[in-house]
């Protein structure tokens, strides 16, 4: 019969690098390809005219802006699955006896 009240354990936590590289490549992909995929459509200076005329940003800046803007969106996207991801026995621990 399966003792179900001994705590199991899970893997142990990878490292930091890892995680953060879990994060960071799939989020950049992402953004380079919704960057390409939305200035096929929309000119960067188009965009500025509608936006913010009294700035003077160049079309590679417009790019540039995009890309991050981009990459910070889809960053946040894969953070919040790896949230969501993380095992519960890790933080479902039972409480200290005193």
């Amino acid at each position: 019969m399966t003792d179900f009240t001994a705590p199991r354990l899970d893997h142990p936590p990878r490292p930091l690098a890892q995680r953060i590289g879990a994060i960071v490549w799939p989020s950049f992909f992402t953004a380079g390809v919704a960057t390409m995929a939305f200035f096929a459509f929309v000119d960067p200076l188009a965009l500025r005219d509608a936006t913010f005329p009294q700035l003077h940003i160049t079309r590679g800046l417009g790019y540039t802006l995009g890309f991050f803007a981009f990459w910070l969106a889809t960053a946040a996207s894969s953070l919040f699955t790896w949230i969501l991801l993380r095992p519960a026995s890790r933080f479902n621990r039972p409480l200290p006896r005193d």
